[in-house]
């Protein structure tokens, strides 16, 4: 794997953490960093992916109306129960 290097700043606790496990992991600041971003990434980008999705989603018409929704939340564990809403 190709990499590069950047600067980036952070609190004097969070340097001094990151040597501590450095140390005690056998491992470099670098590397833990570099897998703390990686791991960053891979959440976030999953999560802002799936929130475009959504919002493409409503913005088509698929969403359930709030007023249905709620109801049925409403309707739990009750001799009512309502169905699952469906799209509108």
């Amino acid at each position: 794997m190709k990499s590069t290097t950047f600067t980036v700043r952070v609190d004097t606790g969070v340097k001094k953490r990151l040597e501590r496990l450095a140390k005690s992991t056998g491992r470099t600041r670098s590397f833990l960093a570099a897998e703390a971003i990686n791991e960053y990434l891979e959440i976030n980008e999953w999560q802002v992916a799936g929130i475009k999705r959504a919002i493409a989603s409503l913005d088509r018409g698929e969403g359930i109306p709030h007023e249905s929704v709620k109801d049925w939340v409403a309707s739990w564990d009750s001799a009512n129960e309502e169905p699952v809403p469906e799209r509108s």
